[in-house]
């Protein structure tokens, strides 16, 4: 191991924006362009995979808010993008008559400023005023300035906020919930805002009364405010860690009742009702269980459940969604969705009946619903190798069909199927191919996708650039569905928590030696790809089992295990990972820390590391140090740092398709 954390001699690396890391990354990034970007190859799949992400015909997805359907885009016309707003009546349409609330192109031009837009708080009932949020150049940090629906303009006096990790949202006309950045003491360790404060309008924000703290250890505070006519209530509650949090009704005369289910719950109120997903046992109820109470009952003490699912050993919880009367729950069986509707009968208790005929392995979503008013919803269904359907339909009355993309790679000759490989422990870890048939084909050039943690699952998408700048060439695409993610709920992703987290690992190996022994692919001509916590994954995947890959990309990655929680959002992931500074976790972290693992005399597959000067997630330092360090030991490696995008990498459409450019050439260079 050597002991690098005691003197790592490339903490420099981890300035952001010093003098000298940014000197190093415009050497990096030079060679990068020189020997990517360079590729005759390069150009033309750029201008594909843009072409893809600026088309005109995408589906615009929308968010109801009263009588209006709203839409944020993006296109080759409008690079930063503009929020706007039409009827059902129009959306209907081919070409809709959209009305522009706020242009981003305009408002960064004049202002001078790289916006990126975070969103819009727009105020329920009246839908009148929004809290915008603005991103410089795509960080997770904002501005926050209040908007005027009906005159289009920013209000001059308004809600407004400098750059900070806020948390905001209207309780009525006048006040808001607010937590920011107000100045030491404000944030917690991990850079959340510590505080919410009740703030009237037209008050100073030092003066606003302070509702509830966390503590400096939590992760974050919050204030919500339910404006549901006629169950008007406000909340507040602090995460203590990644999983764990616990909610406070706030009484009339601002005491505070603590809502008593476990701190790893999920618990919201919902009308009458209070409800809590499990993420451990309770009340005889399993892990992975929905279940709903009378929430005044439940405050007077009543801990009687209705069970709205409970799960089995295949099949997960995957969302819910309220409509005016009923509950749409999407449900995973093998990563397969399955979608019923539950309906509160009168005399209690609950009807169930599946919605619609859904086509196996696909994804379908509850895109939105108008809880407050009606049973509509809309649905979208789509697959690996099927565009997206975007349905609209009342519960109980008929659907429609609202549009449908068109599709962006010629699927001709690929097919999608479903295995399970077999981990080091026994477990059966599923994982889907998209690809030409093998058993024709023979072995050839694949790409392994994965995550594996923080209890995100992998569901199966329409993906239009993997589509065209892998699957068009060639190519096959595969996913892997690993511990540590929710495809089978809570205990799927704590059964690779901590010191567990190689499990994860062994499962993505596991795959890997499955697509071989399948003869879809062999070592030399597989290459896997993941970011985040994902890239810690490629990154346990370059220095634990390098000999079953021919090239690694790892995006926006984490890499050292041993100061990630004094880098930017870090100290939220303790609970996933461990913490550092606890002489019990410290040794595991040591070893999964991929940045610790790298050696001179050990074979390694080419790497490319890509990561974001504007990620205040993720910090850059990761990337950074791991690249400096495979150089020095001599090792392939490539490192593309964009200047912009936070930590989705790419701040508009431009950076992206260049983003995915690099990494495809490079895969195609090494794997093909």
């Amino acid at each position: 191991m050597g002991d690098v954390t005691d003197d790592d001699p490339y903490l420099w690396l981890e300035d952001v924006s010093g003098e000298e890391a940014l000197a190093w990354v415009a050497e990096r990034n030079a060679e990068t362009a020189g020997e990517l970007a360079a590729d005759p190859g390069f150009a033309p799949l750029k201008e594909r995979l843009r072409e893809v992400l600026d088309a005109s015909d995408r589906i615009p997805y929308t968010t109801r808010r009263g009588p209006h359907l709203y839409n944020f885009w993006r296109d080759a016309a409008h690079v930063r993008g503009v929020w706007r707003r039409t009827s059902l009546e129009q959306y209907r349409k081919d070409a809709p008559e959209w009305d522009v609330l706020l242009d981003l192109d305009a408002l960064a031009e004049a202002e001078g400023e790289k916006w990126v837009w975070d969103g819009a708080r727009v105020r329920r009932p009246d839908h009148d005023l929004a809290l915008i949020r603005l991103s410089r150049d795509g960080g997770d940090a904002v501005v926050v300035r209040e908007f005027d629906l009906a005159t289009r303009q920013f209000v001059e006096d308004g809600f407004r906020l400098p750059e900070a990790k806020t948390r905001i949202g209207w309780i009525d006309a006048d006040t808001v919930f607010v937590g920011t950045d107000t100045g030491p003491g404000s944030l917690t360790d991990s850079g959340y805002p510590r505080q919410v404060r009740r703030w009237r309008r037209g008050t100073p924000l030092a003066e606003a009364e302070l509702v509830f703290e966390a503590g400096q250890g939590d992760v974050s505070a919050w204030g919500l405010h339910d404006s549901t006519p006629g169950f008007e209530r406000d909340f507040v509650g602090r995460s203590l860690d990644f999983f764990r949090s616990e909610t406070h009704w706030v009484r009339p005369d601002g005491t505070l009742v603590r809502i008593d289910v476990p701190e790893d719950a999920l618990a919201y109120a919902h009308r009458r009702h209070l409800v809590v997903t499990l993420k451990s046992d309770w009340l005889g109820q399993p892990t992975g269980s929905l279940l709903a109470f009378d929430f005044d009952a439940f405050l007077a003490g009543d801990r009687t459940p209705e069970v709205l699912f409970t799960p089995d050993e295949r099949t997960a919880l995957a969302g819910h969604a309220w409509t005016r009367r009923h509950l749409v729950l999407e449900t995973l069986r093998d990563v397969s969705t399955r979608i019923e509707v539950l309906t509160p009968a009168p005399g209690g208790g609950w009807t169930r009946e599946p919605l619609v005929g859904v086509p196996e392995l696909s994804a379908v979503s509850v895109v939105d619903t108008d809880p407050d008013v009606s049973d509509e919803y809309f649905l979208d269904v789509s697959g690996f190798l099927q565009s997206s359907t975007l349905h609209r339909g009342r519960i109980g009355g008929d659907t429609e069909t609202l549009k449908q993309a068109p599709a962006r790679f010629d699927p001709t000759g690929l097919a999608v199927e479903q295995h399970f490989a077999t981990s080091r422990d026994g477990t059966r870890v599923p994982y889907f191919v998209i690809g030409p048939d093998h058993a024709v084909t023979g072995p050839g050039p694949t790409l392994l996708y994965g995550y594996g943690g923080f209890e995100v699952s992998l569901t199966p998408y329409y993906g239009a650039v993997t589509g065209r700048a892998w699957l068009e060439q060639g190519g096959t695409y595969v996913i892997a569905n690993i511990r540590g993610g929710g495809e089978y709920g809570p205990d799927w992703h704590q059964a690779a928590l901590r010191a567990d987290r190689p499990r994860a690992f062994e499962d993505f190996a596991a795959v890997a030696e499955d697509l071989v022994a399948r003869g879809v692919t062999t070592p030399a001509t597989l290459g896997a790809a993941g970011g985040s916590n994902g890239g810690l994954l490629m990154g346990a995947m370059l220095t634990r089992y390098p000999e079953l890959f021919g090239a690694i990309v790892a995006q926006v990655p984490l890499l050292d295990m041993t100061r990630f929680h004094k880098l930017l959002a870090g100290a939220s992931w303790i609970a996933e990972y461990g913490d550092p500074d606890d002489g019990a976790d410290l040794p595991h972290l040591l070893e999964i820390s991929p940045y610790h693992r790298l050696e001179a005399d050990r074979p390694y597959p080419p790497v490319l590391l890509m990561t974001s000067t504007r990620d205040d997630r993720v910090h850059p330092g990761h990337a950074r140090k791991a690249a400096a360090r495979l150089r020095e030991l001599g090792h392939p490696v490539l490192f593309h740092e964009n200047t912009g995008g936070g930590h989705a990498g790419a701040g508009d459409n431009e950076q992206a398709a260049h983003n995915s450019a690099l990494m495809y050439t490079f895969l195609r260079r090494h794997l093909a």
